[in-house]
């Protein structure tokens, strides 16, 4: 029989790019309501010209800092910040720490808006890119974990917003108008508690669903 794993975890939130923790300033209070301890941080440089792989190490440090050895904690990456996120669970260790884990807005097949800046992490966003190639080739080791996609059809920084749709975890569909508001819309929100708040099991394969209207 599968063991389910319903008890709340530490959260810890990961930023997008030219954004600091502040971004998450409707987002903890929401979370911490509901019971659940958040924590984030700043991500240095922000803007795109390090590689996501060098910034995936701070997400590794902050935990190590932040968490005992042996504690399971909860996983939020923005934008950006859930492909950083994404590295670290895939190929730093994370896979092995983190239980639950929300890419939110995430280009995790690339977004065109990339092609307007030259740093290496834009580089690394682009659609087809070599990093992103990487991660999504063994894409399967999310089902590991309880994994969910929340995105938007209307997202104009991540085009295709389909971008966000994963093979694998939940697809959570929330209708809200801009990228920003992801992080602020009632509707983003409660599909994030509700993601947070779900049974732990090892999972195969995943499903697709439609988030509050």
């Amino acid at each position: 029989m599968q063991k389910v794993n319903q008890q709340s975890n530490p959260v810890l939130l990961v930023h997008g790019i030219w954004d600091t923790g502040k971004v998450f300033r409707r987002m903890i209070p929401f979370l911490n309501q509901r019971g659940l301890k958040v924590y984030d941080l700043d991500l240095a440089p922000n803007d795109g010209t390090v590689g996501l792989d060098d910034l995936a190490q701070q997400v590794a440090a902050k935990v190590e800092a932040t968490f005992g050895k042996e504690q399971p904690f909860d996983l939020l990456g923005f934008s950006m910040g859930g492909i950083v996120s994404r590295y670290y669970i895939q190929r730093l260790g994370g896979i092995n720490r983190v239980q639950r884990f929300i890419a939110l807005s995430a280009p995790n097949h690339g977004t065109v808006i990339a092609y307007f800046n030259q740093g290496l992490g834009c580089v690394q966003m682009r659609p087809n890119s070599h990093f992103l190639k990487d991660l999504n080739s063994d894409v399967q080791m999310l089902s590991q974990i309880n994994f969910t996609s929340i995105w938007t059809p209307y997202d104009m920084m991540i085009f295709p917003a389909s971008s966000s749709k994963m093979p694998v975890g939940d697809n959570v569909v929330v209708s809200v108008m801009n990228h920003a508001w992801m992080l602020t819309d009632e509707k983003s929100l409660r599909a994030i508690a509700t993601a947070l708040s779900s049974p732990v099991t090892e999972r195969e394969g995943g499903s697709e669903g439609v988030g509050e209207e």
